[in-house]
This record gives C-alpha cells, structure tokens and sequence, in this order.
C-alpha cells in the first residue's frame, strides 16, 4: 500500500514539474511570437483595406474597441478605421468582423462606402475552412458577390445568379455551411457598427 502511493506521488510530482515547463514555454513562446504576430495581422489587415478601398491613401482609427454582440451573449471589440483620400475626404471605412466558421474561427476585414450604403467588399484576416471546400471563401467569385451590395441584411441562397449584385449570396457549392458563416458574420457587425456611426455623428459629414 505504501509503495503504491509513494509511486503515485512520485508520477504526479513528475507531472506537475513536467505541467508547470510545458506552461513556462507556452508563456515563453506567446511573449516572444506575440507582437509578430499582432504586427503581421496589422499589416494583412491594411494591405487588405487598401485593395478593396482603392481610393484611401491612409486609414486612421476613429473608434476603437466597439463591442458587437455577435449572439449568444458574446460580444467582440473591433476598432472602426475611416480611409481617407489624400485631399483628407472619407471614402469608406474598414474594421474586422469575426466569428465560428465550419473549422474554426473566421476573421474578415470589411469595408464599406463613405455613406454607408454599399459594401465595398471584403478581404479574409485569418480562416482554417476546409482546403478546396471552405477555403473558397477567399476566393474572387464568392468575394465578388458582396462588392456594391447593399449594407443592409444579407441572405444566403443555394442557387441564384453569383453574378446579380444585391443582398442575395449564392453559396459556395460543396460549402454552404462556410458561406452561411461569412454572411452571418456580416450581418452581426454591418447593423450595429452602421449605428454606432450613426450615434457618433460620424455618417453626417464622413468626417
């Protein structure tokens, strides 16, 4: 019995020294890998605003932390950026949208008209969908769709024409559940960043 549990001690002590290195590492790594990491998606997110505003010469952070409640009683900050032309007039705004994907989570950088109204598009920050399936979503003829749709509630439909610019988005075939998410996203973060435009006066004059 005694040397059952000097055995048993001697395996969790080992356990815990070899837990308490593993989680020193982990802490080690994410100090060092942090900030690239941070820095790499600050600079993926402004080479992508930059392609879909193609009028914005710099883009300045006007709002920062806004919370979306994306369902479910959770809610995400994102800060809102206005893209200005080089004469200092808004041409649009950007801001990261986020949510569940099929795989995992899907972070997409958004874009919208100065008023607004139509979605200038979208770029994809990070996503893990299904290679050769809901990876397509990076893809130019599902990314198109949403090029001067309105900013308003989209719908998702199986079957349509991919090329009608509205509120309509034909899926992806083979990953419906991929598309669904995309515009899910959307329609958390177009409504609610649109209002807390709205609220900050921010929409009057694009200024």
């Amino acid at each position: 019995m005694l040397k059952n549990i000097k055995y048993f001690a001697e395996q969790s002590w080992l356990l815990i020294v070899a837990s308490f290195v593993f989680g020193l590492l982990l802490a080690v790594t994410n100090y060092a890998w942090g900030p690239i990491i941070i820095q790499n998606e600050i600079e993926k997110f402004n080479r992508l605003a930059r392609d879909l505003l193609t009028e914005a010469a710099s883009f300045e952070t006007v709002a920062e932390g806004v919370e979306v409640d994306i369902g479910r009683g959770k809610k995400i900050k994102t800060d809102i950026k206005k893209g200005a032309s080089a004469e200092g007039e808004c041409v649009g705004w950007a801001f990261i949208c986020e949510g569940s994907g099929f795989a995992d989570k899907i972070k997409l950088v958004l874009t919208v008209d100065a008023a607004f109204e139509k979605l200038a598009g979208f770029g994809v920050l990070a996503s893990n969908e299904t290679p050769g399936f809901g990876d397509k979503i990076k893809n130019d003829y599902y990314r198109n769709q949403f090029v001067g749709a309105p900013a308003a509630q989209l719908v998702l439909s199986k079957t349509g024409d991919d090329k009608k610019i509205d509120n309509e988005i034909v899926a992806i075939t083979g990953a419906t559940v991929s598309s669904e998410a995309v515009v899910k996203i959307l329609n958390n973060y177009i409504k609610q960043i649109k209002t807390h435009l709205q609220t900050k006066g921010l929409l009057n004059n694009g200024e």
